[in-house]
């Protein structure tokens, strides 16, 4: 039955909608404020990075966790954690300066110390209660609306873009203005929101647990062949934990084929659906394109306007796009099919993308940032929304699993790899064309991106200062610096272009396949327990 005329169900949406928009006004914020965090503590750019580059991966794991427990523990007792792990997050997190001011005269590097595991911890519990919203919204509001996922999922997903919006506009009000606690505890502002929304609420249960679909079968309906896309993002999770335990890197591959093999045996080696495996890695690259692109976008196009406000402002305003678009996803995709909004947003992106990477004056950014804005806006909750219509019988693990490799391709690969790109091309052009130069601006270190070979990037704070100046200010080597930096970015957005190019063969060759197989249909499931089936839309299921 569909609940969307209930108003129990619409209240449930916007509780969601406050707590996935929660989680972007804190990424948002949070990307404003690492200045004043190196500031205050004294910490270098690896620090920065090591606070807050495991969000997304965290966010991502939390998800996958999440996911597999949400049916059995129940919808409303994980919205009550999420609640907590947000309120604790915050505590944690705004106890730094009092902790470090109260250790500071008598022991810097204690003070240092016990300021960055703050930090480190209050972010981590943030991703915890992020991954565990989201664990839980994107099954429940496929359960409250099962004839409308993709429109609802949508409207869900706009919080997102909202938050991204509100974070920024408080970014640019208020940094060198206001202290960073003050900014950063906005986000508390729709966690307090969500959480009184939930109150008396009601939450069902999705369409496989009313049905009785055991755990095992919901495991089934990702299979070997999903868990295997899974297992080998996150083996490179793996790999990068395995130093700090004292294990080798190869021990990340080992870890990660041990799970694959203790998850296949608790399914009993099903093969699973092809499809899913397909869609899991669209959304891997999906993943890669939106918000590892998201974590970059601002300081490139800043770049290029020579202007990090006008980047940011460029930023806040494809958000806002987002935002607004994602309510019309359903007129739009009754007359083109989830397929085909998919198709079509993934060519916009990379449309977007290489104009983006080419584009040198205002107008052009703009008009580039349009096109991208709007190519991305309904892939990821589209996404969701056709697992969640093909492969109802998976519950909310399938759904999660989706959501889960969005977001560890995201901070395994989105950013590194976008981060590697930009490093590559910048030095690889000031190499060629101005070798002293190179050497006196290169890093001290080396950095590596999967099996792409090791490179020597130019040492940030250098290029940094040579942001900061004027161009009638720079000498030549410096504007050598500059324009070889503006390559390295637009080069980037360029390559990155060839993600949403792959993504939409892929969707093109499922539009054939499903037309083919007699069209795409919406799944549903009818019996109950082991004698449970799914049905096409109450056809025979062709696919």
């Amino acid at each position: 039955m569909d609940n969307d005329s209930s108003a129990g169900s619409k209240k449930l949406l916007w509780a969601g909608f406050m707590a996935i928009l929660a989680a972007g006004v804190g990424f948002s914020i949070r990307g404003g404020i690492l200045g004043d965090w190196g500031k205050q503590f004294g910490f270098t750019q690896s620090d920065l990075g090591t606070i807050t580059g495991g969000g997304l991966t965290g966010f991502g794991i939390i998800i996958l966790l999440g996911a597999l427990i949400a049916d059995k523990i129940g919808y409303g007792r994980l919205m009550i954690f999420a609640f907590i792990m947000h309120f604790l997050s915050a505590v944690v997190t705004l106890a730094a300066s009092p902790i470090y001011n109260s250790m500071v005269a008598t022991n810097p590097e204690g003070a240092k110390h016990a300021a960055f595991l703050c930090l480190f911890w209050g972010m981590f519990m943030f991703a915890i209660g992020n991954g565990t919203c989201e664990a839980v919204v994107n099954p429940l509001v496929a359960t409250l609306f099962p004839k409308n996922k993709t429109h609802y999922l949508n409207i869900l997903h706009a919080g997102w873009p909202a938050g991204l919006v509100g974070g920024g506009l408080a970014s640019w009000f208020m940094v060198g203005k206001w202290r960073w606690e003050i900014q950063m505890a906005l986000f508390l502002i729709p966690v307090v929101l969500y959480g009184v929304m939930c109150l008396g609420q009601k939450f069902p249960k999705s369409e496989a647990s009313v049905h009785g679909v055991s755990f095992g079968d919901m495991l089934k309906e990702v299979g070997m062949a999903g868990t295997f896309i899974l297992c080998l993002v996150l083996s490179l999770f793996f790999k990068q934990v395995a130093p700090s335990l004292g294990l080798p890197n190869f021990s990340g591959l080992i870890a990660a084929a041990v799970l694959w093999l203790g998850v296949s045996a608790a399914m009993g080696f099903e093969r699973g659906p092809i499809l899913l495996a397909v869609l899991l890695v669209a959304h891997a690259l999906l993943g890669y394109v939106e918000l590892g692109t998201d974590s970059w976008i601002g300081n490139i196009t800043g770049n290029i306007l020579a202007s990090r406000a006008n980047g940011l402002l460029l930023f806040v305003y494809t958000s806002t796009l987002m935002f607004i678009l994602r309510f019309c996803a359903g007129p739009i995709v009754h007359k083109i099919s989830p397929l085909g909004l998919l198709f079509v947003g993934a060519c916009c992106s990379c449309i977007g993308l290489t104009c983006l990477g080419h584009a040198t004056t205002g107008l052009l950014l703009v008009l580039s940032a349009t096109i991208y804005g709007v190519g991305k806006t309904f892939l990821w909750p589209t996404m969701l929304a056709v697992v969640s219509e093909r492969f109802p019988k998976g519950g909310a693990i399938t759904i999660g699993a989706m959501g889960g490799i969005g977001m560890l391709s995201a901070g395994l690969l989105g950013g590194p790899g976008i981060g590697y790109s930009q490093d590559y091309f910048a030095s690889k052009d000031l190499k060629e064309k101005a070798p002293a130069v190179y050497e006196a601006y290169k890093s001290d270190t080396k950095n590596s991106f999967l099996v792409f070979p090791e490179i020597q990037g130019l040492d940030g704070s250098k290029v940094g200062a040579v942001r900061d100046k004027q161009i009638g200010e720079r000498s030549e080597a410096e504007t050598q610096v500059h324009d070889a930096d503006l390559h390295g970015g637009r080069m980037a957005l360029q390559v990155t272009a060839a993600l949403p190019a792959t993504m939409a063969t892929i969707f093109l060759i499922l539009i054939l396949y499903f037309k083919a197989s007699g069209g795409y249909k919406q799944v549903h499931i009818e019996g109950s327990g082991h004698g449970a089936a799914e049905v096409a839309d109450k056809e025979a299921q062709v696919a």
